[in-house]
């Protein structure tokens, strides 16, 4: 029994010495020594015609950047370069020179790309980010139109972290290149792989010792609580302007003017204006045709007045004709008559009247206008002459009332 025991184990070390020498990779395996008859071979694998199964490929990489060119059209000509070496935590400059069309714009959108995307992961991985452009390294693009071609200057900026320190030669993958066309259709080029050797910023320097923190740079700080003043402000500005404009048109409207006082009675006025004339002192200056015109005009424009029609411009005649059609007759008619034919000898046949005349003239025409003053009317009546003067037309003359008197 243990004879058998110990054939069993010679027979699987054999079988277990032969796998071990047989090459990997070759096209077939070695056939296994034939097993002695009666015995169970263990651990010796199936002899195959086929190769040992290969072993689990490794996690994939991001795929990176993917070149995309419309059917048909040549892919630009562009030029690259990228340090060979550089320092960790510093910007590497990528630059690049794109010859395209006129009408192509170079990122149109500027360098940019999804945190998730594959270009992103792929260079994340390589051990590279993009810094920050508020930083001073944002892309640049510079445009120079030769002839018929133009040629763009693009420089992108990376900056290498290794994980551990030390120096590591790192390798910059394929970036997207946006370029735009003029029907707005858009190709993307990938740049070249790029290997760079990366120092630590000390391993230069034996013995470092740490440095001074840099001066202090400018903070800009939104300061709402004052943007929100100065737009409150501007706007109360702006209303308040615009309140005082409304209100300064609304003081300067055309207001109505007040209706003017009720026309004094005629004979009031024809009375004040022959007392002005006692006491202008006229007879004393020896200025009697005066004296006497005067008082010809002023019995005249009462006469008009209170009868309705145009006394100053009345001749005689017409003024008597007025004065008979009358209704109810006027019973200083007469008189009237009579002064009014002296004083046109006096007007036009240059007759000189003494000072008696005239003292006696002033008499008689206060006694006509105060012998021609209606009587007293009731409360609410209109007073007469009312109707005769709302009938003067713009020429002074009564038109209705005055035809259906001569009717």
């Amino acid at each position: 029994m243990k004879r058998g025991l110990l054939l069993l184990f010679f027979a699987a070390s054999v079988a277990a010495s032969a796998e071990a020498q047989t090459p990997l990779g070759s096209g077939s395996a070695a056939p296994a020594a034939p097993a002695p008859s009666g015995l169970i071979t263990l651990g010796a694998p199936a002899a195959s015609g086929s190769a040992l199964p290969a072993p689990a490929s490794a996690p994939s990489e991001p795929s990176g950047c993917a070149e995309k060119l419309p059917a048909g059209k040549a892919r630009p000509a562009f030029t690259e370069a990228f340090p060979a070496r550089g320092v960790s935590g510093h910007a590497l400059p990528l630059a690049l020179t794109v010859t395209h069309g006129p009408a192509e714009t170079v990122l149109p959108t500027g360098f940019r790309f999804q945190a998730d995307s594959d270009e992103a992961k792929a260079l994340k991985a390589a051990g590279f980010i993009v810094p920050s452009p508020e930083g001073g390294a944002g892309p640049k693009v510079q445009r120079n139109t030769e002839g018929s071609s133009t040629k763009s200057a693009v420089t992108l900026y990376f900056v290498a972290l290794p994980k551990t320190p030390g120096r590591h030669e790192l390798t910059l993958p394929p970036m997207p290149i946006a370029v735009a066309r003029a029907s707005g259709e858009l190709m993307t080029l990938c740049t070249r792989p790029h290997t760079i050797v990366i120092e630590d910023p000390t391993s230069s320097t034996p013995n470092p010792k740490p440095k001074d923190n840099p001066p202090p740079r400018r903070q800009r700080e939104e300061w709402t609580l004052l943007k929100q003043a100065v737009s409150i402000g501007a706007v109360a500005l702006v209303v308040g302007a615009v309140l005082a404009w409304l209100i300064g048109r609304w003081l300067k409207r055309p207001r109505p003017l007040p209706p003017p006082p009720p026309p004094r009675p005629p004979w009031e006025v024809a009375l004040e204006s022959l007392h002005d004339l006692r006491h202008a002192g006229l007879t004393r200056e020896g200025r009697f045709a005066e004296h006497f015109d005067r008082v010809s005009d002023i019995l005249r424009r009462y006469l008009g007045d209170r009868y309705g029609f145009d006394g100053l411009e009345s001749t005689t005649r017409e003024m008597l004709g007025e004065l008979r059609a009358t209704s109810p007759r006027i019973g200083v008619l007469d008189d009237i008559e009579r002064f009014l034919r002296q004083a046109d000898l006096v007007k036009f046949a240059r007759l000189t009247p003494s000072e008696a005349e005239c003292s006696t003239a002033l008499a008689e025409a206060q006694q006509i206008v105060e012998r021609t003053v209606p009587p007293p009317t009731p409360l609410g009546a209109a007073p007469p002459g009312a109707e005769a003067q709302a009938d003067v037309d713009a020429d002074g003359r009564g038109t209705e009332r005055n035809e259906e008197r001569h009717g």
